[in-house]
């Protein structure tokens, strides 16, 4: 069987390490073929984009409910920005007017003469302004030698319009570190207080294995004055044993507390949480939820209490702390999404209850991209869930389902024949 666009299906896939016959899923589960997914009942779809250049690809994807009740998202299509001495990819815009039945686009989000690495929105409380923040890897504002491509500076534009047209860019300059450089895409968070907290990590490619460290960057009057926690690099937060912790996600949870979930490639991912508006944190520890060296998926849900962790569920490194080489073991543990839920702010998690799987042979040269369901986004608009999947980066896929239906999607144990 083959998708629509002629992409093969495999015939069996692994849910849970349960085998899974694509064309003959269990009850709970359906083959949506068109997407190549095998998704949990329940769960509809559609493609929004497919990259320009297959073989090159696009990336992050991330959404927002526009202050006029649009759906906008945004990633950049083209190769990746760390990748290239030249500009190699564009920042695409899709809007939907309907709830995201239809959509409208591509456009190009920013003229600029450099890449993009992805969209992180946020819309201040109490104003109509749609920010893109992320990372800006302009010419001569950052070093590409020694392993350090990664690390640019981190910044912002803000549209009056909904998101139409963008300002030009203002670039953060942390008052205890002006020079910061890192990497920014994941989503961040505006406190009760009105504080502005968005994750940051430095890396260091030139090391053997890796070496990450984790920030966030605070501010307290709308993104003018900014400050490094917890301190000046490179006093990052870091997983000791594997000298790694990045894409840190914050998320606000009220009272003056906020919790953030980072990433490292020990087998978990870990969790930080502050009791004062941000200004301090804990030292990060690892929850118990399973996920291999990728990213935090981390949410909240309509009612503002409980937390949606989205992650992979399964950990099986080709080596400790390996420096994400393009190995299919490294990259197979990114085929499937699971999810799991907290109602008590990140103290403890409920079981992890399957979303979806990739179902698509391989066709890249390249495991990276082969199985790739990893940095999904996600909002709740009406009662309903909307995931944004950057699907074997070659593909934005919008996902929706009730978000009543979250609670209720199976557990491993439900997936097991009877």
């Amino acid at each position: 069987m083959n998708d629509q666009f002629g992409i093969a299906l495999a015939p069996e896939i692994s849910v849970g390490g349960i085998t899974v016959q694509t064309e003959q899923t269990p009850p709970r589960l359906q083959t949506l073929s068109d997407l190549g997914l095998v998704c949990a009942a329940g769960i509809t779809g559609q493609i929004i984009h497919r990259a320009r250049w297959p073989e090159r690809g696009l990336y992050e994807a991330r959404a927002t409910l526009t202050p006029r009740g649009d759906y906008l998202v945004m990633f950049p299509d083209g190769g990746h920005y760390g990748r290239s001495d030249t500009k190699v990819n564009d920042m695409m815009a899709y809007r939907s007017s309907d709830k995201g039945r239809t959509w409208e686009g591509p456009t190009i989000a920013f003229d600029i003469d450099y890449d993009q690495h992805g969209f992180v929105p946020l819309i201040p409380k109490g104003t109509d302004c749609v920010y893109a923040f992320g990372t800006q890897p302009i010419p001569g504002q950052y070093v590409r030698e020694n392993g350090l491509y990664e690390n640019t500076p981190i910044g912002y534009r803000h549209s009056d319009d909904d998101g139409r047209t963008w300002s030009e860019v203002h670039l953060v300059r942390p008052t205890n570190d002006p020079d910061f450089r890192g990497m920014s895409v994941m989503r961040m968070c505006e406190t009760d207080a009105g504080t502005w907290i968005i994750g940051s990590h430095e890396s260091n490619w030139s090391c053997d294995p890796l070496m990450t460290r984790q920030y966030l960057l605070r501010s307290e009057d709308r993104g003018q004055t900014w400050q490094l926690l917890p301190g000046a690099r490179h006093g990052g937060w870091c997983a000791a044993d594997s000298n790694r912790m990045d894409e840190g996600r914050p998320i606000n949870l009220g009272d003056g507390q906020v919790y953030c979930m980072f990433r490292t490639p020990v087998g978990r991912l870990w969790h930080a949480r502050s009791c004062d508006d941000g200004k301090t944190w804990t030292d990060p520890q690892p929850t118990p939820l399973v996920h291999p060296d990728a990213p935090p998926m981390l949410f909240m849900l309509s009612d503002g209490k409980t937390l949606a962790a989205f992650h992979h569920n399964r950990y099986s490194a080709a080596s400790d702390f390996d420096d994400l080489g393009d190995t299919l073991v490294t990259f197979l543990d990114r085929a499937e999404v699971w999810v799991s839920l907290s109602h008590d702010h990140g103290h403890t998690w409920g079981p992890p209850r399957f979303v979806l799987a990739n179902a698509l042979v391989p066709t890249f040269d390249k495991a990276f991209r082969n199985y790739q369901c990893s940095y999904l986004d996600m909002f709740t608009d009406e009662g309903e869930i909307h995931l944004f999947v950057p699907h074997r980066w070659e593909r934005v896929l919008h996902l929706r389902f009730s978000e009543e239906h979250l609670a209720m999607l199976p557990t491993r144990e439900e997936l097991l024949p009877s």
